[in-house]
């Protein structure tokens, strides 16, 4: 019965929204169960019925946990705050929680939507590098000026929040579209310092249930 209870994450290995999750769920200490969403295979296993029926937007990730369903990955970690408040994921100071916020929506709202696979599918193959490129340097230009004013060791001070959790997988997504990150130091360093934290690491697309034998590290 126990098993039946854990938690379950609908994922795709290299989708930066399940990435934050994964994060959260691992810092926390949860343990959960994987469901790998191919988003390519089979024409995309999110369009399928099953998968639907669970998350209308078709979208990636989700998480059955307590008896609901939650999708949006800043949802999803909002939720496993209030109810699993150790480690804090927001900061108990008003000013900073909202410099956390702020950041996570730039980047889950201002910069990964318009890099993502159903955009990138819209501009067509031949464009979709330079497509890529410009909207992450676009975003990464202005977060790097905020975090200017707001970072410490981490994104927001020196305690590892919410803002951190959606910054390394859009790095990651940087890295993987080729863009040039040398004028973006303070986003370079922060990423650096978490990626040699054990709750990224274990977490990264490299090292997942569902990640080809060839990405594998």
């Amino acid at each position: 019965m126990a098993e039946s209870r854990k938690p379950v994450l609908y994922s795709y290995f290299r989708s930066s929204c399940s990435w934050r999750v994964r994060i959260a769920l691992a810092l926390k200490g949860i343990d959960y169960e994987t469901k790998p969403i191919n988003l390519v295979k089979d024409g995309g296993q999110q369009f399928s019925e099953e998968f639907r029926a669970l998350n209308p937007m078709k979208q990636v990730p989700a998480l059955k946990i307590d008896g609901i369903t939650i999708g949006q990955s800043l949802a999803i970690i909002e939720y496993l705050e209030e109810t699993r408040p150790s480690p804090r994921l927001l900061p108990q100071d008003p000013k900073k929680r909202a410099s956390v916020r702020m950041i996570s929506d730039l980047i889950a709202g201002g910069i990964q939507p318009l890099q993502n696979l159903s955009i990138l599918k819209q501009v067509g193959q031949e464009n979709q590098l330079t497509w890529a490129q410009k909207a992450i340097s676009s975003g990464f230009t202005a977060l790097e000026t905020i975090l200017q004013s707001t970072a410490g060791k981490y994104c927001v001070g020196d305690e590892v929040s919410m803002a951190d959790l959606c910054l390394a997988p859009q790095v990651a997504n940087a890295e993987r579209f080729k863009v040039d990150l040398t004028p973006y130091p303070t986003i370079s360093r922060i990423n650096k310092t978490l990626l040699a934290l054990e709750a990224f690491h274990v977490t990264h697309p490299c090292r997942q249930p569902d990640t080809p034998p060839e990405l594998r590290a």
